[in-house]
Formats: C-alpha cells, structure tokens, sequence
C-alpha cells in the first residue's frame, strides 16, 4: 500500500463533465451553505439520503400554500390543479425510467414498501412448500427480510447467490442456484454498503431464460446513472425518491403491466376501489389499485420536480462526476497508512466503505462530525455484507452531484486527524 505524508498530495486535473456547472448546483442546495461547528459542512452521506434543491422544497411548499386539495374525483379548482400535479409526477417517472405506460408507475412510501407489495401481491398467492427465491449476498436488509418472512410463510426456501472478495456476484454460481423451483429473483442494482454495480442485465436474461420473474432493487441507482427498465428487461424496479434528491416518505415501485394487472391489492381503502357494496368490492384499474387511501400527495409532486432537477443535469454527466470523485477518492485512500477499503469491484458507484486499522467504524464518525464532516458508520442496513467479510461495521462515504474533490480533500485531512487522536 502506497503511503503518503501529506493530504494536500492529492489533487484532481481531471475536468469536469461537459455542461456540467458544479458551482451553480451547489447554489441550488441551501442546506451546503451552513457552518458545524465552525466548519462548512462537508455531506459525505448520500447513499443513506440525498439533500433536496430549493426547487423541491418549492414545489412542496407551493403545493401546500396554492393547491393543497385531495386528488381524484374533486370538481373544484385546487382538487383539479392538485391532481394534475399529482398525475403529472407519474408521467415524469415514466419517462424517467422510460416504462411503456404510466400506469406501471405505482407510487408507494419508498423502495421498502414496492418489495413488501410485490412479496405479498405478486408470489404470496402462488408460492408453495418447497419453491426457491433467490437474492444476492450484498442485499439491504429491505431486500432481505420480506423474502424471508414470506418463505417462513409459506415453506420455500431463500437461496443467496455468494460474492467474492472484491464484492463482486460470483455468476457462476448464481447461474448454478437458478432452479426450476426459483420463482423470482430480487437483486440490487448497486450495493448501497459496496458500491457494487451489478450486471443486471445478464443477470435478468439468465433469469428470464428459465422463465423467472426479476425484482431490482434501484435505490442506490437512479440517482447515479440512466435507468431502462424497458431495455433491462426487469420485471419490477423500485426506487425511494430521498435518495434521488427528492422528499422523504415517496417512492416507486414500477412493474410490468401484464404482471399487474394478475396481481391483487396490496391494502384496501379509498382510491383503490371502482364500487364498494358489503357484499362485493371491485377494485380500481391500474395504477390505482394499489394505492390505497390518500397519497402523499406534496411528495409526489417533490419528487416529479427532483427528477425535473437531475434530468435537467444529465444523469450521464452526474455519473461522469462522481466517477471522478470515486477514483480520486480511491487513489487518496491507497496512500493512507492503515485503511482498508471494503468493496473493490470493478464496476462500482459513488460509495466508498473502509476501515482504518485499529479504529472503531463509530469512533472514526464522530471525530469526522467534529469538523462539519458527515459520513455514514455501521452495518449499513447489510449486516450479511459485514459477516461475508468478517467485521462488524464499516465507515462508508458516499458521494452526489453536488460534492467536489476539496470536500474529498477534507475527509482525507479528517482520517489523518482520527490516526493522529486515536495513535
């Protein structure tokens, strides 16, 4: 491992993206222009959440002072400007994600809650004794646990294709658990505690080779790179929209049409009804019958405007940015005495987790937070990642669109300072 004395060492001469005005986005974020503890802030802590532009918090606070109204079925003005708003966002996530129909776009509390609705909408039905779901090693916990509450369920069993040191899927042998008992498989798009970018494509098309349903968990992705979900090919892709530069409490779970249409609701309540008698209920059309009750509604139309916001940017120039700042990063990192990076693959994202020798994950936090540094420290909601590599916790930075290589420069100085006070 190279060493080195100094942080200054490292200095970027890369440019930046074409058209990619790094000073002016940051303008666009309020929360970057405040001070910790003397100190600017340095929000190092995007795969956990995202900071919102002003032009998010706009749109919610216009929603709320101008048109705040219940959607659908209102005849009155705000009732009608509330729902165009509303049903604009959906037709903002369709092309988004570019989905075939804006009724595949069903809008739910977070990626959390579009696995839940396709464990119990989608298989609960029709999974037996004996029958295989199979995940990935490097899995959420959010990706994880519904499976395994569902197989407790109904007696299937949970397959987990392994990864190898560098955090990489080992292909073989996720080919090799593909089974003609494998009902679906539900795979992260990239690892929110490895930064790995799966390739998901080739893994959709060996799924699908042997007539398996795919669920791709987006979280981690679509605020990073372009998302197809018609050129992947997936069955269903889920994504929050706080980790997408967009509010809390908002979600997308987008799924294939003739899928949706067999599957039965996940809730019951209003909206999600055509009539209601006591003695039959007929349920609504697409999308709306798996969004039960009222929605939440200013979050929505935050979200639509987030995706205005990174669509304006260019989701390829965000990616080019960060690829330079996770390379910088990691060339920083090599020369630093005593850290370990966790997650080497070679395709990965923004997302940095690493170790530094005899130091706790938590310790390393909380020195950082003294100088207005923010980063992430603990098991990142993937406690089976932690196990495959033998430790208890990482330290993880993770980057946006909105962070430069001098607030790399920073956590660099923040390491040496944590070497320094904890000998």
């Amino acid at each position: 491992m190279k060493t080195a004395s100094n942080p200054s060492d490292h200095k970027t001469t890369q440019p930046l993206a074409a058209e990619f005005n790094l000073l002016q986005i940051r303008q666009d974020f309020p929360v970057l222009k405040q001070t910790i503890r003397g100190k600017p802030l340095v929000y190092l802590d995007n795969a956990a959440t995202t900071q919102k532009p002003q032009c998010v918090m706009d749109a919610i606070v216009g929603f709320y002072a101008f048109d705040c109204s219940n959607v659908h079925r209102g005849v009155h003005e705000l009732s009608r400007r509330a729902t165009e708003s509303y049903e604009g966002a959906r037709l903002k996530v369709q092309k988004f994600l570019n989905a075939a129909e804006s009724r595949e776009i069903i809008f739910v509390r977070g990626a959390t809650e579009g696995i839940n609705l396709v464990a119990h909408s989608f298989l609960r039905p029709t999974l037996q004794p004996g029958d295989e779901i199979l995940i990935s090693a490097m899995e959420h916990h959010s990706n994880i646990v519904p499976w395994q509450m569902l197989c407790e369920e109904r007696g299937a069993i949970l397959r987990v294709a392994p990864i190898n040191d560098l955090g990489e899927l080992i292909m073989e042998a996720f080919e090799q658990l593909l089974s003609p008992r494998t009902r679906l498989v539900a795979i992260t798009h990239v690892s929110n505690a490895l930064g790995t970018i799966t390739p998901i494509r080739h893994i959709i098309s060996l799924a699908h080779g042997k007539g398996v349903p795919v669920l791709v968990d987006g979280a981690q992705a679509v605020a990073h790179m372009p998302v197809d979900v018609q050129e992947l090919d997936c069955d269903f892709y889920v994504f929050s929209g706080h980790k997408l530069y967009g509010p809390t409490g908002i979600g997308v779970l987008y799924g294939n049409s003739e899928l949706l249409e067999k599957m039965v609701p996940f809730q019951g309540g209003g909206d999600m009804i055509s009539s209601v008698t006591f003695e039959k209920t007929t349920y609504n059309t697409l999308p709306y019958k798996f969004e039960a009750g009222t929605p939440n509604i200013a979050a929505t139309i935050g979200l639509g405007a987030a995706i205005d916001y990174v669509s304006a940017i260019g989701l390829k120039n965000i990616a080019a940015h960060e690829h330079q700042l996770l390379a910088y990063a990691t060339e920083a990192f090599a020369r630093i005495p005593g850290v370990r990076l966790i997650g080497t693959a070679s395709k990965k994202a923004a997302v940095l987790s690493f170790l530094v020798d005899g130091v706790h994950p938590h310790d390393i936090g909380t020195i950082l937070d003294q100088d207005g540094v923010a980063i992430r420290a603990g098991h990142h909601c993937a406690q089976p990642v932690m196990a495959r590599f033998g430790i208890p916790a990482t330290t993880r930075a993770s980057f946006g669109v909105y962070n430069t290589t001098a607030e790399i420069d920073a956590l660099v100085a923040g390491i040496y300072k944590v070497k320094e006070i904890m000998g």
